[in-house]
């Protein structure tokens, strides 16, 4: 299993029908929006917790691809483990109880070798018994709408209640039935957006991946993940969403000497914002600008091979 030796970075489009891509909890959980252009976001954290998601499912949760971030869990005991299995004890406060510096890189190594989503995203494990921290060499930035996006708060009749705190069936059947009938009724609402096509820009630093051991396989992981992530995270609130395409670009190098192409392919051939902007090399464009978008065929996505530097390839990936 080769580590990664080539800097990369991608474009990953979007989209979402009728549904709430990513709800602000500040806002009442209502869908994201830049309110100075009014352009729909999505976090980095929520399309990483859709790839974590993914790779669980995909590698069972074992390792070498389990992941450290799950849900509903303390991380510390992850870290407790870490220790016992690389040091033979679980290090804790106090006098000469601590972890040694030794103590801390074999834990960080063995949690490097056992999660995906330490390997690939990094992670902060210094709580508890301390395993230090952990740069990824995958970063992903917030998600951006093409075009402004209209939330919709739309209320729903919601067919039953849920009230009430008895100590027995029989004391909460009694207060259904006590209860007149449209009292039973209420009312709810829902936040959406009726379409919405998002763009999101990534970085792998072939750098970072020597130290993490992020590797070629891992990569493969990641692109079919970004690829499927949505197709298994289907609920009510979502709508419908889909990925609609990923562009790779790959930094390979044009020396002929293999050395100076290795350093080439590790540091980059291009700036990353002349790979990733709109209109340099991927292109998006509405097809009829006067009526609002709203499926994906509303839109023109254009590649221009040329426009892509020497030293780098690029890799166009389709669900």
């Amino acid at each position: 299993m080769s580590v990664l030796a080539n800097r990369m970075e991608f474009l990953l489009l979007f989209d979402v029908e009728n549904g709430n891509p990513n709800g602000d909890p500040d806002a009442g959980n209502s869908p994201r929006v830049d309110p100075e252009d009014l352009h729909g976001l999505v976090s980095d954290v929520a399309i990483k917790r859709r790839l974590r998601n993914w790779v669980q499912m995909a590698g069972g949760n074992k390792s070498p691809n389990a992941i450290f971030v799950e849900n509903a869990t303390n991380l510390n005991v992850k870290i407790a483990i870490a220790h016992q299995e690389a040091n033979g004890r679980v290090p804790s406060k106090g006098a000469k109880k601590e972890a040694t510096k030794a103590e801390v890189n074999k834990a960080r190594q063995w949690l490097c070798a056992q999660f995906y989503d330490i390997r690939a995203f990094g992670g902060v494990m210094q709580t508890g018994p301390n395993a230090g921290q952990v740069r990824g060499p995958v970063q992903v930035t917030f998600a951006r709408s093409v075009d402004p996006v209209l939330p919709l708060d739309l209320s729903l009749t919601r067919m039953a209640v849920a009230d009430g705190d008895y100590g027995s069936v029989e004391e909460f059947q009694k207060a259904q039935d006590a209860t007149p009938e449209d009292k039973l009724r209420t009312m709810g609402r829902k936040s959406i957006i009726p379409y919405g096509l998002y763009v999101a820009r990534g970085f792998v630093s072939a750098n970072l991946a020597q130290d993490t051991g992020f590797s070629e396989d891992d990569l493969k992981l990641l692109i079919e993940g970004l690829l499927g992530m949505y197709d298994h995270d289907r609920s009510a609130s979502k709508g419908s969403m889909a990925t609609r395409g990923l562009y790779l670009f790959r930094h390979v190098g044009t020396d002929t000497d293999p050395e100076q192409r290795r350093r080439q392919s590790l540091l980059g051939c291009a700036p990353a914002h002349t790979l990733l902007d709109l209109g340099r090399v991927v292109s998006i464009t509405r097809k009829d600008p006067t009526t609002p978008p709203r499926r994906f065929a509303d839109y023109t996505v254009s590649v221009d091979s040329a426009a892509v530097p020497p030293g780098v390839t690029l890799e166009v990936h389709a669900p």
